[in-house]
């Protein structure tokens, strides 16, 4: 099913989305001394490290490179134990579908409880307005359920878990030792700001944005100013620039969201080399 399902969006949304200034991910390297990314194609990656651990967020595609665009940062795939799950989306967990190469086969997995049915099959996952049913995932990894406002430690990594459902029905994000929240698929930069997702692939576009004004309403009641990285637009520490259009939805075809410094073809990859992962830290958005 993965590779499958990444050769098709390779193909097909390369040329769907060709010239709409929308797809904006961060090129392979480092953010910061601790959180590192890979990019594959229009989407990334993640790898928090803290001492001897490395925690992996997301799984992206079914992706040929992706041992070697690893080894640019010095991560072994082997070192990897633990991978976060944001939501089930190809994008996110085809390197551990059971059809992939298996570079994380004995990692653990966690993935919202509710995430998690979409797997078992009790929901199928539908995109572009509800028209279209994807088949369903099988992933055979150990899997560990999460719960919304759930706390786990690994290994004195401290992870908090928000629930933001909306482009899927069990879509996690993940607060990690208080300063770093990976955002999956939950907001989308464009040039003045972040938004609520794609709105053809979401499950429920109302709940997407009630969702995420309900995770700006939590950060700001604790006072958490978090790094917020996104899994397809890059990163920023500018809480009011990525809550900027919480109540609207993006759209590639309505030029919500453009922006004019993306890519033409981002999946072109020809400027993702070693020599730039190696260049220095990754500049964010919104600064």
């Amino acid at each position: 099913m993965s590779k499958k399902a990444t050769e098709f969006q390779r193909k097909a949304m390369s040329w769907m989305y060709r010239g709409k200034e929308i797809f904006k991910p961060l090129n392979t390297g480092w953010i910061d001394e601790n959180v590192a990314c890979v990019r594959e194609w229009v989407a990334n990656i993640f790898f928090y490290r803290k001492g001897d651990t490395t925690v992996m967020v997301d799984a992206g595609y079914n992706y040929d490179r992706l041992a070697e665009k690893m080894s640019w940062l010095g991560i072994d795939p082997k070192s990897i134990h633990h991978i976060l799950i944001t939501h089930q989306d190809t994008d996110h967990v085809g390197a551990v579908e059971a059809d992939s190469p298996g570079l994380f086969r004995n990692a653990k997995l966690y993935i919202g409880e509710i995430e998690n049915r979409y797997l078992t099959g009790e929901v199928r996952r539908k995109v572009i307005y509800h028209l279209y049913k994807l088949p369903q995932v099988t992933i055979n990894n150990e899997k560990v359920l999460l719960h919304d406002g759930e706390v786990i430690d690994i290994d004195g990594i401290r992870i908090e878990c928000f629930l933001v459902p909306g482009h899927t029905w069990g879509h996690m994000v993940y607060l990690v030792d208080g300063k770093y929240l990976f955002t999956g698929d939950t907001i989308w930069f464009g040039a003045d700001g972040g938004y609520s997702f794609i709105s053809a692939l979401a499950e429920d576009n109302k709940l997407a944005v009630k969702s995420l004004a309900l995770l700006e309403k939590k950060l700001k009641k604790r006072g958490l100013h978090p790094l917020f990285i996104t899994g397809h637009t890059g990163w920023t520490d500018n809480m009011e620039f990525a809550f900027a259009h919480r109540n609207e939805l993006s759209s590639p075809f309505k030029k919500k969201v453009h922006d004019p410094s993306a890519p033409y073809d981002a999946y072109d990859e020809s400027d993702d080399t070693e020599e730039n992962a190696k260049s220095g830290f990754l500049k964010g958005v919104g600064r």
